[in-house]
């Protein structure tokens, strides 16, 4: 569906230009987006190969094992149906620690494979569970420490201080990472209570 939404936006804006002239402008858009977006890239890969070289060593050093065993009494507590040796944790823990970390690339795959867990122990359903509804709103929200790919866009677009972001992103993450938590405590107890009323 979302798919279709883009091929209709990028159709009605050619045909608009056409038919308003602006057909130039939008070619010459294009190619300039185009052109940004391969700096933008080549400037992510560039920062993200840093960071995900960093979180290797950190692997092999044993530092992502202790921060995962730091996390993990809060991820039982946010996820008390998870058991606690079960895959869906592992790829929960990976996923928390990829985003504190700024690397949202790395994170996404983990994420994706957290929800294939995840779908597994609520059967197969289609219909979300409790987990993975608080998964989704933890990993939207997401707490990070250092965000790393904001960083490597500054750098890109050479900013004066790239790295100055850091503490507001930390306080703004902290702030919307208890907001999720707490929204998405208060509606699974609403929904507990209106189940228990029927």
């Amino acid at each position: 569906m979302v798919n279709i939404i883009w091929v209709m936006m990028a159709v009605i804006g050619i045909v608009f230009a056409m038919i308003n002239g602006t057909i130039d402008q939008v070619n010459e858009a294009l190619f300039k987006g185009a052109k940004e977006a391969v700096t933008i890239c080549i400037g992510l890969i560039s920062i993200l190969v840093f960071w995900l070289g960093l979180m290797r060593i950190a692997q092999d050093a044993g530092l992502l094992e202790k921060l995962a065993k730091l996390f993990k009494p809060i991820v039982r507590l946010l996820f008390p149906e998870v058991p606690v040796n079960h895959p869906a944790m592992g790829y929960i823990l990976s996923n928390m620690i990829a985003n504190l970390f700024g690397l949202g690339n790395a994170a996404t795959p983990m994420g994706i494979k957290a929800m294939e867990q995840l779908r597994e122990l609520n059967g197969g359903s289609t219909e979300a569970s409790r987990s993975m509804i608080t998964f989704l709103a933890i990993n939207t929200s997401s707490l990070t420490l250092i965000p790393t790919t904001v960083i490597a866009i500054r750098m890109t677009y050479d900013s004066a201080n790239p790295t100055e972001i850091v503490g507001s992103t930390l306080l703004a993450t902290i702030a919307s990472t208890i907001a999720a938590v707490l929204i998405d405590r208060y509606f699974y107890h609403r929904r507990m209570k209106k189940g228990a009323k029927k």
